[in-house]
């Protein structure tokens, strides 16, 4: 029985960053090329930055010409990458349909592909973190975000998580990825397969060397998935997205919460903490004038609890279209307080990217609503 996270064999046609190792010595093998190709274009690909196979210098004529004719290297077209005035980056990606045989078809001249995503790179002074995404939308459809405004549109493959990263980190004067956290577009945890394999290459020497422990899933929660990524044997960090401190409150923001409890939640996560040893975060974005009361803080010490965890209290940015507000300073500080009074480790997210509608699916709703409007782009 495979480990989870471990992927089968990348389809005919598939992205380079489908393959490890592994698969592509077989591919070699197969086309009668040397076993150590692999090494040598895994090696152009993750730490030199090149995607094109006739710049691979030390890989044969008939390699780059079999390279060039079954691997695609780069499926993503950029549509937009904004700068903003902190320095944070936003990547609007846009994606091929994939066809049966494991291909892919770009859109008519002068159309955009219909699947999009976003990813960020968020620079501080000793990180730079990765903010990806794991779907096409998102199926949980939470009343104040605006990735699941237009419902699932399909998982991403392994190879276009990881592809968002390698752009991201090859922006210019980006400097190198320390950490990546799975907090854009989709719920990461109903795409495992392809989140946790592309965890491994995240992760991996040859891919994109990233430590396990500077790797972060955020999950909305269902308490048999969180179960299930608890079995995953690379330590990452799991992210719990609460939101309100109990079920009433939460049912009213997150469909998904009628699947499941908070104390449910708080089980499965403390079994994930006692099987990966790795601390839970607890994210919790305020929203003016609904979950951002004292009492609401009271209600989420109590439950830290029972938890080994941290909290990020995250001021909600706002998103046109949908009701709620952006807390005051004043209330968020006084939850803040409230929290620590009561022996909890909360901390404020600091706000990155706001004038580049920064937060999950924003850019993407922004130009799908207002006639595709020019992105600043950096200069």
């Amino acid at each position: 029985m495979k480990p989870a996270g471990t992927a089968s064999s990348p389809r005919r046609g598939a992205s380079i960053f489908d393959h490890d190792p592994e698969s592509l010595r077989a591919w070699a093998i197969e086309r009668d090329l040397p076993r150590y190709l692999a090494d040598q274009v895994l090696r152009w690909v993750h730490e030199r930055g090149v995607i094109d196979p006739a710049k691979m210098t030390d890989v044969s004529r008939r390699g780059r010409e079999l390279l060039l004719e079954s691997i695609r290297f780069g499926e993503a077209v950029e549509l937009a990458a904004p700068l903003a005035s902190d320095g944070t980056r936003k990547i609007l990606l846009g994606w091929p349909d994939s066809d049966e045989t494991g291909g892919a078809s770009l859109p008519m001249l002068g159309e955009e592909p219909e699947k999009q995503t976003e990813c960020v790179m968020i620079p501080a002074e000793d990180r730079r973190t990765a903010c990806i995404s794991s779907q096409v939308g998102c199926p949980v459809g939470c009343r104040f975000c605006a990735s699941g405004l237009g419902g699932l549109e399909g998982n991403l493959t392994r190879g276009r998580i990881v592809e968002q990263a390698w752009r991201l980190g090859r922006l210019p004067g980006s400097g190198r990825i320390t950490n990546v956290v799975f907090m854009g577009m989709g719920e990461p945890l109903a795409n495992l397969t392809a989140v946790t394999a592309a965890i491994r290459t995240l992760h991996a020497r040859w891919g994109l060397g990233i430590s396990a422990r500077r790797i972060t899933v955020s999950t909305v929660g269902l308490p048999a998935a969180i179960r299930k990524f608890s079995t995953f044997d690379l330590p990452v960090t799991l992210a719990l997205s609460l939101h309100a401190p109990n079920d009433e409150l939460r049912r009213e923001i997150i469909p998904w919460a009628t699947y499941s409890t908070v104390p449910e939640l708080l089980d499965a996560c403390q079994e994930y903490f006692r099987r990966s040893g790795r601390e839970i975060t607890v994210e919790y974005i305020l929203l003016g004038g609904f979950n951002d009361r004292v009492e609401h803080a009271r209600e989420l010490a109590a439950h830290a609890g029972r938890l080994r965890c941290n909290i990020n209290l995250i001021r909600y940015n706002e998103v046109a279209g949908l009701p709620f507000q952006r807390p005051s300073s004043d209330d968020v500080h006084r939850f803040q307080a409230e929290l620590r009074r009561r022996g909890v480790n909360a901390h404020i997210r600091a706000s990155r990217g706001r004038d580049i509608a920064a937060a999950c699916g924003q850019l993407r709703h922004e130009r799908r609503n207002a006639g595709l409007p020019q992105a600043h782009e950096a200069r």
